[in-house]
């Protein structure tokens, strides 16, 4: 599902594209925009409601421009403003991450005007933030972030002080390698010195960050999207390990990178995983894979499961 765009970023973009481009139509920011004609006309009527000058002219040569000394006001930015911005065009369009879409080159724009401390932030926020779309989001705190990315930036070792999902609060020492947006949640993908492991942890719960002295290198053949994807099915609270009753590649494709690790085993296949969530284990990833399965490790998604059954067990009673 795309992300939605509200009416004032839509028509910031046909401005955008009128600015560039003098005479364009209503087709053709259509075209762009991936939107329907009528729509690209309501945009333009809301630019000239908030005063824009947009001028239009029929015939061959027709379309849309701007009127003659149209400027724009400058405009000023504070740093958490100007990340907090950032973070929302990353989140909503992916493709800004890289070059060649129009909201990429309005984000570069952006970038290019601020004021050089808080540009060079953005700019490196805007190169090192890895993104995979979803419609779920969580905001973190655009400070917090800023922090970790420009860790991320100059490899230098972070110690967090972190809020877990139950609210417990811990602290920990990490080698920032990456901040990933992934399914609208900001995530850093780390290397944890207490538990001597990769970890990843929700930005949106990091309280507190203070970079150390100590550097760090990350590993040469980092994907970190992929390497997030493998990594959020480990070193949750609650153990996971279902048996199902078919072959491992008919199993595979309802297998979600969070759910854990699947691997042959003699009466199939098994998932081995962990998770803070039972119920939401049970409920929307178990009980929509059509095969047979028996959890042999985990009594907290055991009990997860038996609730779900008797649930469907009273609903056909």
């Amino acid at each position: 599902m795309a992300p939605k765009v509200s009416p004032t970023a839509r028509a910031l973009q046909a401005l955008e594209i009128l600015q560039l481009q003098p005479g364009t139509t209503a087709d053709q920011i259509a075209d762009r925009l991936g939107i329907t004609s009528r729509a690209a006309r309501r945009y333009i009527a809301i630019l000239r409601e908030a005063g824009v000058p947009v001028e239009s002219a029929r015939g061959r040569y027709g379309g849309y421009r701007l009127g003659r000394g149209m400027r724009l006001p400058p405009v000023v930015f504070t740093q958490d403003e100007a990340l907090g911005l950032v973070m929302t065009v990353l989140e909503s369009h992916p493709a800004a991450t890289g070059t060649g879409e129009l909201a990429s080159s309005a984000l570069a724009k952006v970038i290019r005007a601020l004021p050089e401390n808080i540009g060079r932030q953005a700019a490196v926020l805007r190169e090192h933030a890895s993104a995979a779309p979803d419609r779920r989001a969580a905001h973190p705190d655009p400070a917090v972030t800023s922090a970790l990315v420009v860790a991320v930036a100059s490899r230098r070792r972070v110690r967090l002080r972190y809020r877990s999902a139950s609210g417990t609060e811990s602290q920990t020492e990490v080698d920032p390698w990456a901040v990933v947006v992934r399914h609208g949640r900001w995530y850093l993908l780390c290397y944890s010195h207490h538990a001597a492991a990769v970890r990843s942890y929700r930005v949106d719960r990091v309280a507190v960050v203070e970079q150390t002295l100590d550097s760090f290198t990350p590993p040469d053949d980092l994907d970190p999207v992929a390497a997030l994807e493998e990594n959020l099915g480990e070193g949750w609270e609650f153990p996971v390990r279902v048996v199902f009753r078919a072959p491992l590649p008919d199993v595979a494709p309802w297998i979600r990178a969070p759910m854990g690790r699947l691997e042959a085993h003699a009466s199939g296949c098994v998932l081995v995983g962990s998770t803070n969530n039972p119920a939401m284990y049970a409920q929307e990833w178990l009980a929509a894979i059509p095969f047979d399965f028996r959890i042999e490790d985990g009594d907290e998604l055991r009990d997860a499961v038996a609730v779900l059954a008797a649930r469907c067990k009273a609903a056909v009673g």
